[in-house]
């Protein structure tokens, strides 16, 4: 897996974000199974609560092509080392338990971790019996 280019299709997504309101711009990139990449933004509404963060955005882009399981996820924003919210990290844990989340400024300078460093004692299917 080539994180650089992960992280720079993240960047490229970053741009086209919408974001009239908080102006924060965050961009994402999932690498499915198969090694296709999918992006995303975050979109934001007036109402708030339909806002969508740019992590659900390339996943659900990547679900509904067809790809169930993600291996990498990785995450940019205008702050220093934006991480991923507790809904992002639900989805992430449905569709990638084993993905590797990087969290980057740049291509150069990035920190990776594991669902569990961001989602310990998490919920999933098979909890569900």
């Amino acid at each position: 897996m080539d994180k650089r280019h992960l992280i720079k299709k993240a960047l490229e997504a970053q741009q086209k974000a919408y974001v009239p309101y908080s102006h924060f711009k965050v961009g994402a990139a999932v690498l499915t199974e198969n090694g296709e990449i999918y992006t995303g933004c975050n979109i934001e509404i007036a109402s708030y609560s339909p806002t969508l963060c740019a992590e659900r955005t390339a996943i659900f882009k990547a679900v509904s092509e067809g790809h169930k399981k993600i291996k990498a996820i990785a995450v940019v924003g205008d702050s220093d080392f934006t991480y991923p919210c507790g809904v992002c990290r639900q989805v992430i844990r449905e569709f990638g338990k084993d993905a590797i989340i990087i969290v980057a400024n740049s291509e150069d300078e990035y920190r990776e971790y594991n669902l569990d460093e961001l989602l310990p004692y998490s919920f999933g299917p098979e909890d569900l019996g």
